[in-house]
């Protein structure tokens, strides 16, 4: 009886097979090379090795018994299974599994969520089988996130003073200020700085600049995490701050948006792609990484 399977039984249950197939000693001499004293021996060695008789040969003949003919159909199936195991096994050798988490900032213009569109479906044509999670959050929570390593890349506004980070620049964003309807400054073509400088803002826990801002920060009575936060109070005809020029644009379209002094108040924001520097990359991770930079470049 086998206990556990050898190289040398494999071997010969694949010399069963054949002499089966062929119909017997003498004529599988030919297919195997060797003669046909060398496979009785094997053949007497393999039923050894089973504890039962696999065939008759004598004057009636060669036949299979009833046991080999069970033996033969496992045989078949075991030989399949080993085929389909190669098979899988070489695919997976070349093929990115695993799972890539990138972080996006929030209100992003829409020719940046094609880029990454493209960054995916280059990725999806690759031989993967990966699982990508997109995750929209501020600038502080994804370089949180980033520490943690609970994001494998994040795409922000980033202050860049993470030295556990490695930051490569995608693209850049312009700000404008912004006044609404209904703001004392909203039918004023260039109001001076004592003007702005009386004016409400919003308070935004995570500023584009630290310093040189055009309009620094002064007085503000509101506060807002997010872009859309930021509009409702600039709505609002009360307070005045700063947006993405693309996120705005709709809003000037109406009539309801003013840019305050434009170009010379504005400024320009650059995103960057971010990755934890202590973080090994897998090849799922790396090869992300490599489509998202083609598709910005």
């Amino acid at each position: 009886m086998l206990g556990q399977l050898h190289d040398l039984d494999l071997q010969l249950l694949r010399l069963f097979v054949r002499v089966v197939e062929c119909g017997g000693f003498s004529a599988a001499q030919g297919e195997l090379g060797l003669s046909q004293s060398s496979i009785s021996q094997q053949m007497a060695k393999l039923e050894t090795r089973l504890g039962y008789r696999l065939c008759s040969r004598g004057k009636g003949g060669f036949s299979v018994t009833p046991k080999g003919e069970q033996l033969l159909i496992a045989i078949r199936a075991l030989f399949q299974s080993i085929e389909t195991f190669r098979h899988q096994s070489n695919g997976v050798a070349g093929r990115l599994i695993g799972e890539v988490r990138l972080g996006l900032s929030e209100a992003v213009d829409q020719s940046v969520l094609l880029r990454v569109a493209d960054a995916i479906r280059r990725f999806r044509e690759r031989d993967e089988s990966v699982r990508i999670e997109l995750i929209s959050a501020m600038p502080g929570e994804m370089e949180r996130l980033l520490l943690q390593q609970r994001l494998d890349l994040a795409i922000g506004y980033f202050s860049q003073v993470q030295s556990a980070f490695d930051y490569r620049e995608l693209f850049r964003e312009t700000q404008h200020l912004y006044c609404a309807q209904g703001h004392p400054l909203f039918s004023v073509d260039a109001p001076d700085d004592a003007a702005l400088q009386a004016c409400d803002r919003v308070d935004h826990p995570y500023r584009f600049m630290r310093t040189g801002e055009p309009f620094p920060d002064k007085r503000f009575s509101a506060r807002s995490e997010q872009v859309e936060g930021t509009l409702a109070f600039i709505l609002s005809g009360k307070h005045v701050d700063y947006l993405p020029d693309h996120y705005a644009r709709v809003w000037e379209d109406k009539g309801l948006l003013r840019a305050l002094r434009p170009g010379e108040l504005s400024f320009e924001v650059a995103f960057h792609l971010a990755r934890h520097r202590a973080q090994v990359p897998g090849d799922a991770q790396k090869a992300f990484e490599e489509d998202l930079l083609a598709a910005f470049t």
